[in-house]
């Protein structure tokens, strides 16, 4: 009875670090994922650069509000602008037609992967939509969590994203890496 206790705790522990993802400082899984273009993505293609990821879901509040308002777009621009790759997910989105949403709400990252099964939200532990996560030249996450500092208006907020950006490209160590995520919840 005894070992059965140990081996349903070791699952169980199992099962949660699964889910726990990664954090600053870690490598990222190197991922292979479709796009909607119908290309394969691999994070090992963009080795030596930044890569931003952003979880998304078109029908979440705080979604549209930051593509209502263009902040997303901003980010998006101003990361690129840096060299940046951006990397938009949808998971379990199926039905949605992602080049003309791209389109329609004038975005411009470099793919949009469709995780429809979810394993890449769970090897990251995506929590909600929006989720940044910032990966370094050397393929460490170097940033994790929200896209800035008030869920309820992007205006004057700070924005995690492209301070991390900064100051890991300007040399300096990433003053946030880590931030509670705000938004609708991914569904695994």
């Amino acid at each position: 009875m005894k070992t059965l206790r140990m081996i349903v705790w070791a699952l169980a522990m199992g099962a949660l670090n699964a889910m726990a993802g990664v954090t600053a400082g870690e490598a990222a899984p190197d991922f292979s994922a479709p796009d909607s273009g119908g290309k394969t993505q691999k994070l090992s293609d963009y080795k030596g650069k930044y890569v931003v990821l952003e979880w998304t879901n078109p029908g979440c509040p705080f979604v549209k509000r930051h593509y209502e308002t263009q902040n997303m777009q901003n980010v998006m621009k101003a990361a690129e602008a840096k060299g940046a790759v951006w990397l938009t997910v949808s998971t379990k989105h199926p039905d949605v037609d992602w080049n003309k949403w791209t389109k329609d709400n004038g975005a411009t990252p470099t793919a949009v992967l469709l995780d429809n099964s979810g394993s890449l939200a769970r090897e990251f532990g995506a929590k909600t939509t929006p989720h940044m996560f910032v990966i370094g030249p050397d393929g460490k996450v170097i940033y994790e969590g929200a896209i800035d500092d008030n869920p309820n208006d992007a205006k004057g907020a700070k924005n995690y994203v492209l301070t991390a950006l900064e100051e890991a490209q300007a040399g300096k160590p990433v003053t946030k890496t880590d931030t509670k995520p705000y938004g609708c919840g991914v569904h695994y």
